[in-house]
């Protein structure tokens, strides 16, 4: 396998690393509870995907 002649610098390791960074995921807003979700998923807060209940989530208490 062949082996670097020369150690990168540090600075030309990080111009590599710049582009490693975090996306926030994308959100929708939910037609039902109208709470932000990702799209195409089962709503966390009521449990809805459309207009169709798909899981039963149990009520926060407030």
């Amino acid at each position: 396998m062949p082996v670097p002649k020369r150690r990168h610098s540090k600075s030309r390791g990080r111009k590599r690393r710049t582009h490693w960074k975090l996306e926030a995921p994308a959100l929708s807003i939910c037609p039902h509870c109208h709470e932000p979700k990702q799209p195409h998923r089962v709503c966390p807060n009521c449990g809805f995907y459309g207009d169709e209940e798909v899981i039963m989530v149990e009520q926060k208490k407030k």
